[in-house]
C-alpha cells in the first residue's frame, strides 16, 4: 500500500466523518429553530391516521433519521402520550420523511452541467457564513443558523471527501465486481445495507455513501444499489427494536410494527426486484446515478406506505402476536391508581429531542401539580367535613408526590445538559424553582393532616361553626389561587399568572383577620387552647400555600418578560 492508497483512505474516512457530523449539526439546528412547531406537530395528532403519516414524515424530515423517530414514538408510547394506532401512522411517515436526506446528498452530484447549482460549489462558503455566525453572533437565534449552515456545509464537503477518495478505487475490477455480486444475490445485498445501516445507526447515512460511490464512476448497479437499499431500510430497525427492548408491551408493539414494515417492504420489493431483473440483466448491471437512488429510495417507501396503510389495524393486531403479554405485564387495580399518581410522561428515549422533553417535562410538573391540588382538596374535606378516612391516602399521597420531586429533578438535570435555546433553559430553570414549590404546598397540606392526626387518639379536634365558616372562606381563597398557578404554568397565561397575586393579597388579609378573630374568641374562652393553637396552626399552613402558589405565578410571567 503506498502513502497515496493511505491518504485516499484516510480522506474517506474524513469525509464519512464530516459527512455524518455534517448530518447530525444540521438536525439540532433545524430542531432548534422548529421549537414549538415540533411539539405543535405532536399536539395535532389525532386518530386520524394520514394526519399522523403526515406528522411523521415532517418530524423525520427535521431529524433526519427514522430510526431517531421511531425512538421517540417508543418513548411516547411508553409514557402513555400516544396510542398504538397513532404510532402506527407516525411510524409510516417517519419512513418517506427519511428520504429528504437522499436528495440533500443528490443535490451534490449533479454534475458538471449544473455546477453553478451545485451546493458544492457553495460548501465551502456555508461553512465560513455559517462559523462567522456560530462564533461572534450574539443572539442565539443567529448563532443556530450558524450551527445550521456549518452542518450543511460540512454535510457537502464531507461527500466531496469521499467522493474524491473513492474514485482512485472505482476502475478497479475487485470493486465493479463486489457491486456486481452484491445485484446477483438479494441476500448478500440486503445482508450489506443491513449491517453498514446498523453500524451507522442511521438509513441516511448508508444511503448517502452508496450515492457517493455512485457518483463517482458508476461502478453501482442498478440490483446493488436497490438490494442495498432494501437492506439498509432494515437496518434502521436497529435503533427502535434496542430501545423497545426495556420498554413496557405497548413501546414493545411499536418496535415490532417498525420492523414488519420494513421486513415486509424489503421482502415485496426484493421478490419483485428479482423477477424485474432475471428478465430484464442488462438494466440489472446497467449503471445508476445518485438522483436515481434517491427516486427509487422514496418511491420504494411511499408505494410500501400506501400498501400497508389500509392494513395498518392488522398491523397493530398483528404486533400483539408477537409481542405476547407476560405475566407481569398484568397490571392490578393498586398498581393502576398508584401509576395514576406517578410520573406519566417522562421517559429518557424523547431526551433524543430536546423540544420534546421540554414539554413532556413541563406535562409532568402540571401533573405533579394537579396531584397535590387534590391531596390539598382532601386536606380541606378532613377539616371542614370531618372526613377523618381520608388521612391514610393524604400521607400515602404526599410521599409519591416527594417521589415525583425526586425522579422530575433528575430528568430536569439530564435535559439541562441537551442542547437547548436560551428561552428552553430558563424553562427548565423555572421548573426546577416549581417542582420544590409544589414540592412545599404538599409539606404544608401534610402538615394540616399531622395536626387533625395528632388529636385523632386523644382529644378530637372540633371547631366552632364560626371557625368552620371563616375556614371554609379561607380554604376556597388557597384553592383558587393554586389552582390558577398551576392552570397558568399549563397554558404559560400571563393573565391566568396575574390572577393569583390577587387571590394571594386576599388571602394575607383575611389571615390576619381571622387569627386576630380567633384570638379573640380564645381570649373569650369561646374554645378550647389546644382547638386554638390547632386552628392558628392551619392558617399559618394556608397561608405558606399562597405564598408558594404566587412564587409558581411568577415564574409564568418571568418567562415573558
Amino acid at each position: 500500500m503506498s502513502i497515496n492508497d493511505v491518504s485516499n483512505l484516510f480522506m474517506f474516512v474524513g469525509g464519512l466523518g464530516m459527512f455524518l457530523f455534517g448530518m447530525k449539526s444540521m438536525s439540532s439546528g433545524v430542531q432548534k429553530t422548529a421549537g414549538g412547531k415540533m411539539q405543535e406537530l405532536l399536539g395535532i395528532l389525532t386518530n386520524n391516521r394520514l394526519v399522523a403519516v403526515l406528522v411523521g414524515a415532517a418530524l423525520t424530515a427535521i431529524v433526519q433519521s427514522s430510526g431517531a423517530t421511531s425512538v421517540m414514538v417508543i418513548g411516547f408510547v411508553n409514557a402513555g402520550m400516544m396510542t398504538l394506532g397513532q404510532a402506527v401512522g407516525v411510524i409510516m411517515g417517519a419512513n418517506i420523511g427519511t428520504c429528504i436526506t437522499a436528495w440533500i446528498v443528490s443535490l451534490g452530484q449533479l454534475g458538471d452541467t449544473f455546477k453553478a447549482f451545485s451546493p458544492s460549489l457553495y460548501a465551502p462558503l456555508l461553512l465560513g457564513i455559517g462559523a462567522l455566525f456560530a462564533s461572534f453572533s450574539k443572539t442565539t437565534k443567529k448563532q443556530i443558523y450558524g450551527e445550521i449552515l456549518l452542518g450543511l456545509g460540512l454535510l457537502f464537503i464531507g461527500l466531496d471527501f469521499m467522493g474524491d477518495a473513492a474514485q482512485s478505487y472505482m476502475h478497479l475490477p475487485i470493486i465493479s465486481n463486489t457491486f456486481l455480486l452484491f445485484g446477483s444475490s438479494p441476500l448478500l445485498g440486503i445482508a450489506i445495507g443491513m449491517i453498514v445501516t446498523a453500524i451507522m445507526q442511521s438509513s441516511s447515512a448508508s444511503v448517502g455513501v452508496l450515492q457517493t460511490l455512485a457518483a463517482s464512476s458508476g461502478a453501482v448497479s442498478v440490483s446493488a444499489a436497490v438490494y442495498i437499499s432494501l437492506g439498509a431500510n432494515i437496518g434502521s430497525c436497529l435503533p427502535a427494536v434496542l430501545s423497545g427492548a426495556g420498554a413496557k408491551r405497548d413501546a414493545k408493539r411499536v418496535a415490532a410494527m417498525h420492523l414488519m414494515y420494513n421486513v415486509f417492504g424489503a421482502v415485496f420489493f426484493g421478490i419483485l426486484g428479482m423477477i424485474l431483473f432475471r428478465l430484464t440483466p442488462s438494466f440489472a448491471n446497467g449503471s445508476i446515478s445518485s438522483p436515481e437512488i434517491a427516486m427509487f429510495h422514496t418511491g420504494f417507501k411511499i408505494a410500501v406506505t400506501l400498501i400497508l396503510f389500509p392494513l395498518a389495524n392488522y398491523m397493530v393486531k398483528l404486533s400483539g402476536v408477537f409481542v405476547k403479554e407476560k405475566p407481569e405485564d398484568v397490571v392490578t387495580e393498586e398498581e393502576m391508581e398508584e401509576d395514576a399518581v406517578m410520573l406519566r410522561h417522562l421517559d429518557r428515549r424523547i431526551l433524543r429531542s430536546p423540544d420534546f422533553a421540554v414539554e413532556n417535562a413541563l406535562k409532568e410538573v402540571v401533573h405533579m401539580g394537579e396531584v397535590t391540588y387534590e391531596n390539598l382538596a382532601k386536606v380541606c374535606r378532613c377539616v371542614l367535613g370531618n372526613e377523618r378516612e381520608l388521612l391514610p391516602k393524604i400521607f400515602s399521597t404526599e410521599r409519591s408526590i416527594n417521589k415525583m420531586e425526586e425522579l422530575i429533578t433528575e430528568y430536569l438535570v439530564e435535559i439541562d445538559n441537551l442542547s437547548l435555546t436560551a428561552k428552553q433553559h430558563d424553562i427548565v430553570k423555572n421548573l426546577f424553582y416549581a417542582i420544590s414549590d409544589i414540592e412545599r404546598v404538599g409539606d404544608h397540606a401534610e402538615n394540616i393532616a399531622e395536626i387533625l392526626q395528632s388529636k385523632q387518639n386523644g382529644e378530637p379536634v372540633i371547631f366552632s361553626e364560626d371557625a368552620l365558616t371563616e375556614m371554609a372562606e379561607i380554604m376556597g381563597l388557597v384553592k383558587e389561587g393554586y389552582g390558577c398557578s398551576i392552570n397558568a404554568i399549563a397554558e404559560s397565561n400571563v393573565d391566568v399568572a396575574t390572577l393569583v397575586g390577587k387571590y394571594e393579597e386576599k388571602v394575607d388579609d383575611l389571615e390576619e383577620e381571622l387569627r386576630d378573630k380567633h384570638i379573640e374568641r380564645l381570649s373569650k374562652q369561646l374554645c378550647k387552647p389546644t382547638n386554638g393553637v390547632a386552628f392558628l396552626d392551619i392558617l399559618s399552613n394556608l397561608e405558606r400555600i399562597s405564598d408558594h402558589a404566587y412564587n409558581l405565578a411568577g415564574y409564568v410571567i418571568s418567562e415573558h418578560e
